[in-house]
């Protein structure tokens, strides 16, 4: 494993590489504990969520927002897939549903597609069983797709 694979492994399991190694010395405080929160990735055009994955080297981190869990990350907004007010800025979330529930119809979401995009749209259910619509206000509407998962947007504030 490359250095910058096992710095990554170890902030995403909230440990230090000495210690995913050896077995030895403290395990470093979570990211929460120390007010941050690890950034996941970027949204790019068409509001397209791209993933940092270990081998693009360790992860960022960001000022965790004050609702923030363990399970809260953040994306970073770049260029004007969401406006462009919005380039730039952070967009928070935590609470994954798997599948999506209708507490998340009609609100802003980072939803993840069947086919493996990653978006951030208004959810709407389809009249198609099991399809919804993906609502933006900078781009048309996607409709009747097939929705993996979902979460809210918790939080969006500029970096």
């Amino acid at each position: 494993m490359t250095t910058c694979t096992i710095e990554a492994l170890a902030r995403v399991l909230h440990t230090t590489p000495t210690w995913l190694l050896q077995g030895k010395g403290e395990e470093e405080p979570a990211p929460l504990e120390r007010g941050v929160v690890l950034l996941a990735g970027y949204v790019d055009a068409g509001a397209r969520t791209t993933f940092f994955s270990a081998s693009q080297g360790p992860f960022d981190e960001v000022q965790a927002p004050e609702n923030a869990t363990r399970d809260t990350v953040a994306v970073e907004v770049r260029g004007e897939s969401l406006g462009a007010f919005f380039d730039r800025w952070l967009v928070y979330y935590d609470d994954v549903r798997r599948p999506v529930t209708n507490d998340l119809l009609n609100k802003l979401c980072v939803v993840g597609l069947v086919d493996g995009p990653v978006l951030i749209k208004k959810l709407h259910r389809s009249r198609a069983k099991g399809l919804s619509h993906l609502i933006s206000q900078s781009e048309g509407p996607i409709f009747d797709v097939e929705v993996d998962w979902a979460a809210r947007v918790t939080e969006m504030r500029p970096r």
